[in-house]
């Protein structure tokens, strides 16, 4: 990337979001007010990298507060790497024990798919409830 400043629609291009949301970056603070030009924002190139490190933050499941903490290391920070690791440490347990819970439903939708019971009541799917794993939420 050069240093020219960069046009909101050539940053939207460019990191594929939408303008709407690099504006919502900014109006929450995760990314830097941008320079105006004649009333128009001009973006460093290097905003592109910090909209590549939200989305991929994003994905892995970390909250806004835990984004803009990672973006406001800067780059020759080895705190920042650290704060990663301890962010992804604190993640990990809740995520191994929701694909423990999906593996479960998994193998249960599985044996659903290949029933063969004449009712449900004949059915051993439902003989130990206690088998799957409590719901999550509620539909009431």
């Amino acid at each position: 990337m050069s240093s020219e400043l960069l046009a909101i629609g050539e940053v939207a291009r460019i990191s594929g979001k939408a303008a709407s949301a690099i504006r919502y970056y900014e109006s929450i603070g995760l990314l830097p007010e941008p320079l105006r030009v004649s009333g128009r924002r001009r973006y460093p190139a290097s905003v592109v990298r910090s909209l590549a490190v939200i989305d991929t933050a994003q994905r892995a499941g970390l909250n806004l507060d835990e984004i803009r903490l990672l973006l406001r290391t800067s780059a020759d920070d080895p705190e920042g790497v650290e704060l990663l690791r301890a962010v992804a440490e604190q993640r990990l347990p809740a995520l191994r024990e929701a694909i423990a819970r999906a593996e479960l439903v998994q193998e249960w939708l599985e044996q659903a798919a290949d029933c063969c019971c004449p009712t449900l009541e004949a059915c051993p799917l439902f003989d130990q409830p206690s088998t799957l794993p409590e719901p999550q939420f509620s539909l009431r």
